[in-house]
């Protein structure tokens, strides 16, 4: 069963079937400097994190709505040690 519509190709690979070498380098150059985009935009990629780890926290508070609210209460109390420790130590 095969369909002759285009495959999508993403952008950081290269188009088969480019015989002209100027429109391959260019089409080279330009999947490397995608790749290098997509690679160093750190900002982006842990945005991206950031919303997969929030959706999962979500979906863990409606399965299990009682640890939810024991892991808030833990990690507020973690929290709140580690800032009195911080300050008693600086302070003396």
């Amino acid at each position: 069963m095969s369909s002759d519509a285009p495959v999508p190709v993403p952008r950081t690979a290269v188009p088969l079937g480019i015989t002209d070498p100027v429109e391959k380098a260019r089409a080279e150059l330009k999947a490397a400097l995608a790749a290098i985009e997509v690679k160093g935009n750190i900002p982006r990629r842990l945005s991206v994190r950031i919303d997969e780890s929030v959706d999962m926290a979500q979906k863990f508070s409606k399965r299990n709505p009682v640890l939810a609210a024991a892991a808030v209460v833990v990690a507020a109390a973690g929290i709140g040690a580690g800032v009195w420790a911080f300050v008693r130590s600086y302070s003396r």
